[in-house]
């Protein structure tokens, strides 16, 4: 597995993201790579033995995505770790698309976070792939999450079929020539980022060879009951049947991948049940750049009913 390190300086000076990377080498060691093994970033701010948030991004963003809840959910008391998925941010970057697959994205972060920090009494907080990703954590580590918080995101087993946005979101992220990683951002938010805001999101991706995980994502997605995830993702909603723990979601009322989502999880966990579930109004698929902070409330409030 051939992969490529961001180099730092076009981290120097983000706008809006002043926080101290950390990192930790997941994976077996493999000479082959030119900066030895697999190293994953995340952010880790806050008091170190405040109510820990767990903040996952999704494609094709990465922790950035959190610049503007963080500071809200430390000044409520909150510690929030916040990583960057393989392929994505400060993270290592595979080459190659086949090196990127579901069951490896879950298999990175179970030992680069959950294993590494040893994480306990978690929040939760998973939008796009964070969710995908992060839900699976959740279900492999009941133990060590109090509650869940969930917007635009999904778990999807392959035996419904997929929007027609996302559908075609699928078609173009594999067919299109230019893959403008700020632009996309840009495009699926209702508030315009900044030229530096845009600038930031580019940053990881010096040029094309770096973007093979932003590539390949959105055909990890299982749309088909064949799908190599598909049994893995299925067993976790056999653990969200029985979740009696909060689950509180909070999907935007302007995405059009992601509409209707939120509707699986009210009827089948039962942890969902009356609870103060929102439509964030004014939001598109990033609803963190569109209201964070309304989300960062909704996290802190839900912390503090227990």
């Amino acid at each position: 597995m051939r992969t490529l390190r961001t180099p730092d300086e076009r981290f120097a000076d983000l706008d809006g993201y002043p926080f101290a990377p950390n990192y930790v080498d997941v994976g077996d060691q493999d000479a082959t790579r030119p900066n030895g093994s697999l190293r994953v970033h995340y952010l880790d701010e806050g008091p170190a033995h405040g109510p820990i948030v767990l903040a996952m991004h999704g494609e094709p963003s990465w922790s950035y995505l959190y610049r503007k809840m963080i500071p809200l959910l430390v000044a409520g008391g909150a510690r929030v770790i916040a990583p960057d998925l393989v392929g994505f941010g400060r993270s290592d970057k595979p080459t190659e698309q086949s090196d990127y697959t579901y069951a490896r994205h879950v298999a990175w972060m179970q030992e680069a976070i959950i294993d590494h920090l040893d994480i306990r009494d978690a929040t939760f907080f998973g939008q796009d792939w964070g969710g995908l990703v992060g839900l699976r954590l959740v279900a492999e580590n009941p133990d060590r999450f109090a509650r869940v918080v969930i917007g635009n995101t999904g778990l999807p087993t392959g035996d419904h079929a997929p929007s027609d946005a996302f559908l075609a979101w699928q078609k173009f992220s594999q067919t299109t020539e230019v893959f403008d990683i700020g632009f996309l951002l840009n495009s699926a938010t209702i508030t315009d980022l900044s030229d530096a805001e845009v600038a930031a999101y580019d940053a990881p991706f010096p040029d094309d060879t770096y973007k093979a995980g932003a590539r390949i994502f959105p055909t990890l997605v299982p749309t088909s009951p064949e799908d190599p995830a598909a049994a893995a993702n299925r067993a976790a909603w056999e653990v969200f049947q029985t979740w009696d723990k909060p689950l509180i979601c909070c999907f935007s009322d302007s995405d059009p991948v992601t509409a209707g989502g939120d509707k699986p999880f009210l009827q089948l966990v039962p942890g969902a049940h009356g609870q103060p579930h929102t439509t964030v109004e004014n939001a598109h698929h990033f609803l963190q750049e569109d209201a964070a902070p309304q989300l960062a409330q909704i996290i802190l409030d839900a912390i503090a009913r227990g």
